[in-house]
C-alpha cells in the first residue's frame, strides 16, 4: 500500500497524466516560483522575528527604572 491507500502504480500513472498535461518545462517553471515564493515567506518571517525582537529590547530599556520629574499645568492656569 501507498499514501492512504494509493498503490505506487496510481501515483505515476497520475505523474504520467500531469507531465503530458503540463510538460516538463512549464513544470520546471512552477516549480522555481513555488521555491522562490517559499524563500521570500521564509525572508520576511526571519525579518518581522528581527524587528520584533528588536521592539521588544527598546521597550526593556525604556523600562528599565528610569523617572522623570515634571510638572503638569494647564494653559487655563497659566492666564490667571
Amino acid at each position: 500500500m501507498g499514501f492512504g491507500g494509493i498503490s505506487i502504480w496510481q501515483l505515476l500513472i497520475v505523474l504520467v497524466i500531469v507531465l503530458l498535461l503540463f510538460g516538463t518545462k512549464r513544470l520546471k517553471n512552477i516549480g522555481a516560483d513555488l521555491g522562490g515564493a517559499i524563500k521570500g515567506f521564509k525572508k520576511s518571517m526571519s525579518e518581522g522575528e528581527k524587528a520584533n525582537d528588536k521592539q521588544q529590547e527598546q521597550i526593556e530599556k525604556s523600562e528599565s527604572g528610569t523617572v522623570v520629574d515634571g510638572e503638569v499645568t494647564s494653559k487655563e492656569s497659566d492666564k490667571s
